[in-house]
């Protein structure tokens, strides 16, 4: 193999592995799901915030896929008020923010239908919050 072939082979590889981190790389899908019922011990704020909500509501069990502080998922989210943000859009909205997750949900509504939703939870003013709801882009 000549010099020449090494190298773009290499620049190959470059490209194909920055156009995986830039769609995502298939990372979401490696996120797995987590029930939340009675019994589950949340593992921060937000997790407790949904399990709180979904108790007071009737709606336990739910499904929860935490994707934390990922960019990436971010950059994919498309909710009512935001279209994939940026962290400095969400500082522009949510004055003293301190953090944000993007988090899956799925339950079961009143008549049994599987609901499945995207949601951005945002800290500010040291308070979690609602701060959109929506789906993931491909």
């Amino acid at each position: 193999m000549t010099k020449r072939q090494k190298i773009a082979i290499a620049a190959f590889v470059v490209l194909a592995a920055l156009a995986a981190a830039r769609c995502g790389g298939g990372k979401s899908e490696a996120v797995p799901w987590v029930t939340i019922d009675e019994s589950y011990a949340p593992k921060n704020a937000v997790e407790e915030f949904i399990k709180n909500d979904a108790e007071v509501r009737g709606a336990l069990p739910v499904e929860i896929r935490n994707y934390g502080r990922d960019k990436a998922v971010l950059a994919r989210f498309k909710g009512r008020q935001f279209a994939q943000p940026t962290e400095n859009v969400l500082a522009m909205f949510f004055k003293g923010l301190d953090g944000w997750m993007v988090v899956d949900i799925k339950y079961k509504n009143e008549s049994e239908r599987d609901v499945q939703r995207t949601m951005l939870y945002v800290l500010a003013a040291g308070r979690w919050t609602v701060g959109d709801s929506g789906t993931l882009l491909k």
